[in-house]
């Protein structure tokens, strides 16, 4: 069961959001246990140190210790200064990044089997899965994830329990959890709030968790630093649908007919192409056949610094795997699966070698000309970018702040 607080036609004050976590914690039995937080890096929009600050305020002097576990993924570490601005500074309060290239930082809870796998793909993939979770987790009595809940192209709406997996979970979850995403495609799973295969591997693994878990789950205000329409708790699973409800109304935008071209204006927050390719995820589903999505962020200037066999292997679409697996399977699943959901839908002709993509993807980043064509992706020169014509073309639809607001087209 949950409890929410706002909706999607409501922005809450931070007296109110702090009044309803304070008094929410307050009906759980935490006095003498420890607890383990965990929360977003910085490529979500959050305010956590609200959202922090309202949990010390309820929890601090009542439990034994209180810690603040960074869901990183495979994203790269927070400096101290960054997470100091990020989080907030708190008595009492350890705060952590989820070290996942340390094989130390893992507890092994056990295995989903083979037969669940093959259940939830419908037969395309098999093998048993170890679940490896940050020790962390573990070594508290209780885990609470705090964070918001926001269309997604892996899982259908982020959030909730995917901040053990793949938020602070070891490799092969990661990379069976993206590769089923990936072979359900991005386009049919994207913006899903009803329970997707993917979102029920993730279930499974976060049932093996000794602790007792809950969770936050915010909606944030499109178009502000962080003010919230919604915040919902209770158990993982109810707070998250919850707060799904309220994200499928504020964070989704329909269209009545596809554009041609669409220049998504990628914000700082989005460090690499590794993330920043969610301004593509998102605006994939109102491109026309043969259409273009330009990412237009001068400050990127890597395609991916913890994955680089996405140099190795380019972007292409599903089939170009799927159809040559002897030669790809032994690349992490999670990298091919951010390979195909940056190219979007498209066909592979083993026969004659040749790809055909729905759409063009066009980099107009701090990426050399040279690094974008070897891994099969469009360049533009940043420079050349107007922004204002492009607003005035009326075959161009230009994003702000692309990442968070899925767009559709009304069927």
């Amino acid at each position: 069961m949950s409890s929410r607080l706002g909706g999607p036609d409501r922005v809450l004050s931070p007296a109110e959001v702090t009044e309803f976590v304070v008094d929410q914690l307050g009906r759980i039995d935490f006095d003498g246990r420890s607890v383990c937080v965990l929360v977003p890096d910085a490529t979500r929009v959050c305010p956590l140190p609200l959202l922090v600050g309202a949990v010390h305020r309820a929890l601090h002097g009542r439990v034994s210790k209180l810690t603040v576990l960074i869901a990183l993924g495979t994203h790269g570490a927070m400096s101290d200064a960054a997470l100091a601005e990020h989080v907030g500074v708190f008595p009492g309060v350890e705060v952590r990044n989820h070290e996942w290239w340390e094989p130390s930082t893992f507890a092994n809870l056990g295995t989903i089997p083979s037969s669940r796998i093959e259940e939830l793909s419908g037969g395309r993939m098999t093998g048993d899965v170890e679940v490896l979770l940050n020790r962390a987790v573990v070594e508290h009595d209780i885990a609470l994830v705090v964070g918001p809940v926001l269309p997604h192209e892996v899982v259908g709406m982020s959030g909730g329990n995917k901040y053990f997996f793949p938020g602070v979970a070891g490799q092969k979850i990661i990379d069976v959890s993206h590769w089923l995403g990936a072979l359900i495609t991005s386009a049919e799973i994207i913006g899903t709030t009803s329970l997707t295969p993917v979102r029920a591997l993730i279930n499974d693994g976060a049932a093996l968790i000794p602790a007792d878990t809950y969770a936050l789950c915010v909606v944030t205000a499109e178009g502000t630093d962080g003010d919230l329409h919604s915040v919902s708790f209770g158990d993982c699973i109810s707070s998250w649908a919850s707060a799904a409800e309220v994200s499928a109304a504020t964070h989704v935008t329909y269209l009545d007919a596809p554009v041609r071209r669409v220049l998504s204006l990628v914000p700082a927050m989005y460090d690499e192409i590794w993330t920043g390719a969610k301004g593509f995820y998102k605006v994939e589903p109102i491109v026309a056949d043969g259409g273009e999505v330009i990412l237009y962020a001068p400050h990127i200037t890597e395609i991916a610094t913890s994955h680089p066999q996405i140099h190795e292997i380019g972007y292409h679409c599903r089939d170009y795997f799927v159809k040559q697996w002897d030669t790809f399977s032994h690349v992490h699943w999670g990298v091919l699966a951010h390979s195909t959901h940056l190219r979007g839908a498209g066909t592979y002709d083993p026969s004659t070698g040749e790809e055909r993509l729905r759409v063009e993807v066009t980099l107009a980043t701090g990426i050399p000309e040279e690094v974008c064509r070897a891994v099969n992706l469009g360049y533009r020169d940043p420079a050349t970018i107007d922004v204002a014509a492009f607003e005035a073309d009326p075959d161009t639809m230009v994003v702000p702040r692309a990442g968070e607001v899925l767009f559709r087209l009304r069927s």
